[in-house]
């Protein structure tokens, strides 16, 4: 098996798992407020980044390098956890993965104010069909916009934003830090607000959160190997997949169906992503590479992120020069 075969097998697994992560939390959407769910998915994810801190040999402090980025990137990882969360449990699966995979079109554009990208025209062409197929999917006016539809969007754009800031100071701040960071930052927010929504969760509910971090933390390992055996331009389109598992997963645990406009959107959607990876993975064709190596899931707290790998290798079509998180 050829390298890049093998990379894109093991991205196929990463992302299946990621999107059987996602069908716990719609089922323990339907009871819980994501607040509750971001909380204790977070609190379970400490056993696991506290692996990573022991394995952290380097001798430096917590303190970041970027302190006021840092806070940012903090705030857009809270925003885009609740959000995502939030958007998972409301609306259909099929109609969440069409939204959030508008967020590498969102990172190509926040890529000129924060990254100084120059976007040319194909790019630029590819983000506004892009941004057509969210509205294909939405169909505003001729269908009822809910929370649901909104968190997904914010979901969106925090998430470009949070990928952004990684790929700026990625290369200069510690793993350790660029993990914790978020991570705290969703503990505290939302254990303050615990206190409205909390509702007494039994031994199998808390069962199905650890599983939630159990299998985030082994579909990123997967994913991160993926990154080390194949391109880029190989791996990063596999996240598409995650649209199949959940038009599967929708119909046999939910009863939910893709309506026509729904698959329409997302393939515009993901033809535009493509047609952006695809560009981006031409030598010169993107100076910090900000969608393909910085777009791999969608923030979710759980998720322990790629975007730091990615962002610790400015050059080359292999994003992972070192381990480092988003």
């Amino acid at each position: 098996m050829s390298s890049n075969l093998k990379g894109a097998v093991l991205a196929l697994i990463s992302f299946g798992l990621f999107a059987t992560h996602d069908v716990f939390i719609k089922i323990l959407g339907a009871t819980y407020s994501p607040i509750q769910i971001v909380f204790f998915s977070v609190l379970l994810s400490f056993p696991l980044a506290t692996i990573m801190l022991m394995r952290d040999a380097k001798p430096a402090t917590l303190v970041p390098v970027h302190p006021w980025w840092m806070a940012v990137r903090t705030i857009g990882v809270v925003v885009t956890g609740y959000s995502a969360f939030y958007a998972f449990s409301a609306l259909p699966l099929t109609q969440t993965y069409a939204i959030l995979f508008a967020t590498p079109l969102l990172i190509t554009v926040l890529s000129i104010p924060i990254l100084g990208e120059t976007v040319r025209w194909q790019r630029w062409m590819a983000v506004i069909v892009g941004l057509l197929g969210v509205l294909v999917v939405l169909r505003p006016g001729s269908t009822e916009l809910t929370l649901g539809h909104g968190a997904a969007i914010l979901a969106s754009f925090s998430g470009a934003f949070a990928s952004i800031v990684v790929r700026k100071i990625g290369a200069e701040e510690r793993t350790v830090v660029m993990l914790l960071y978020p991570m705290v930052g969703n503990f505290v927010v939302m254990g303050a607000g615990l206190a409205f929504v909390y509702k007494p969760m039994p031994i199998e509910d808390l069962g199905m959160l650890a599983i939630i971090s159990v299998m985030a933390w082994i579909a990123g390992r997967i994913i991160i190997s993926a990154y080390r055996t194949a391109e880029a331009a190989i791996v990063a389109p596999m996240q598409y997949s995650q649209i199949l598992w959940a038009t599967v997963f929708g119909l046999l645990f939910f009863g939910e169906t893709t309506d026509f406009y729904t698959a329409v959107g997302a393939t515009i959607i993901i033809a535009s992503g493509l047609f952006i990876v695809f560009r981006e993975s031409r030598a010169g064709a993107s100076k910090h590479m900000p969608v393909l190596r910085t777009r791999s899931r969608i923030a979710t707290p759980s998720t322990l992120r790629l975007s730091g790998w990615m962002g610790s290798s400015r050059n080359g079509d292999r994003g992972a020069g070192r381990d480092t998180e988003e």
